[in-house]
């Protein structure tokens, strides 16, 4: 008689998110034999109708991505407990904080399986300094002990430097740690291509539409730097956050003769081939940032923040420039010596290329976490 596929629950917080981060992993999964399962907010029909019809099976949970109401928080984590006792999976993958916070008290909660705890960065909760952050930061040391605990626990980082906080902070044991650097690219996909070097350069932001991830200090680089580059921004409201910046901003810059608003689009590929750098002035709290990795393995030379995460992808003078946070001098100096030098770019972009090849594809993540899932899995069958 033929086993059971064993089954992975998939627990993030948007389902926009996995369909952009997660959905590769997913199917590969699936490829591989496992019966998947995916979970997430309910806010977001469209996208979670694109995920079923994948023919992953979708389970909408009552998650607030940014909201802090207790009352609501408490609902979330009832859920998920109901839905692991429904579900019993075999494995449990939380994607991004509050998954991972809530969906790990839910592991413990539900009875001990393994699980994987996948944190993309750290976002508002570890890198705003304000009094509320730092409130939130005490209050949620002990929910992160327990819900990163267990002998069949292991928790994924995007970069070294979060894992070093989490560790410095006795959040999580070192040796339950693993490094898998972002979300990958299909390298096949996101081509190298020539740039267009006809007319000024195109200076590209792309991502979600957060003043965390610097588009405040983007149109400032692109007032100062006016007539001498096109600054384009494409990317997608997140209204639910703080942070969001509204569509009716970009459209006021754009009608300001600042930017070239592009708003949301499926065809980054053909975005990146129409730019000559991409510029991601980030103090989100990132893991690795998607929108870096793309950039590189499209060989165009990059300008970020010297911040975990963002220099895991881009060092300095090799594929990119590294600028220190909210330095909007330096970001002007270091796009300007690019804008300035065709010949720079194009050896930056080679060289990002290089690097994606070596350690960024998705073919790399999806086996190093299918992998991290057999080690579980193995470990909790001999036990």
């Amino acid at each position: 008689m033929q086993d059971k596929p064993r089954r992975i629950l998939y627990v993030v917080n948007i389902p926009r998110f996995f369909l952009s981060h997660r959905l590769p992993l997913a199917l590969a999964a699936r490829a591989a034999g496992f019966d998947v399962h995916v979970a997430a907010s309910d806010s977001d029909r469209d996208s979670a109708t694109r995920i079923a019809d994948t023919g992953l099976p979708f389970h909408p949970i009552r998650l607030s991505q940014h909201g802090i109401n207790p009352l609501t928080e408490l609902r979330t984590l009832r859920c998920l407990r109901s839905l692991y006792r429904r579900l019993q999976p075999d494995l449990l993958h939380h994607v991004s904080v509050k998954p991972v916070l809530y969906g790990g008290i839910a592991a413990r909660l539900s009875g001990g399986r393994p699980v994987v705890h996948a944190l993309s960065g750290l976002g508002y909760l570890f890198v705003n300094q304000s009094a509320k952050a730092r409130l939130l930061q005490m209050l949620s040391r002990p929910a992160f002990k327990i819900a990163l605990a267990g002998e069949n626990t292991r928790v994924i980082f995007q970069n070294p430097d979060d894992r070093r906080l989490f560790a410095e902070r006795g959040l999580v044991e070192r040796g339950k740690t693993r490094v898998i650097r972002g979300s990958g690219v299909d390298e096949n996909r996101f081509r190298m291509s020539e740039e267009e070097l006809a007319g000024p350069p195109v200076v590209l932001f792309a991502g979600r539409l957060l003043w965390q991830k610097g588009l405040g200090e983007f149109v400032e680089l692109a007032r100062r730097l006016r007539g001498r580059a096109r600054f384009q921004v494409a990317g997608y409201e997140e209204r639910s956050s703080p942070q969001n910046v509204p569509a009716s901003q970009l459209t006021a810059w754009q009608d300001d003769g600042l930017i070239e608003w592009l708003g949301a689009r499926d065809d980054m590929p053909a975005v990146y081939a129409g730019s000559n750098i991409v510029c991601l002035p980030s103090t989100y709290g990132e893991g690795v940032p998607k929108v870096l990795i793309e950039a590189a393995s499209c060989a165009r030379a990059c300008v970020t923040t010297d911040t975990p995460g963002c220099r895991e992808i881009v060092r300095h003078q090799v594929n990119g420039l590294l600028v220190p946070p909210h330095d909007t001098d330096a970001l002007v100096d270091a796009v300007e010596s690019l804008v300035d030098n065709p010949a720079k770019r194009k050896r930056m972009g080679e060289a990002g290329r290089k690097i994606v090849l070596e350690s960024f594809t998705l073919r790399q993540v999806l086996d190093e976490t299918i992998a991290l899932y057999e080690e579980l899995l193995g470990r909790d069958r001999g036990s």
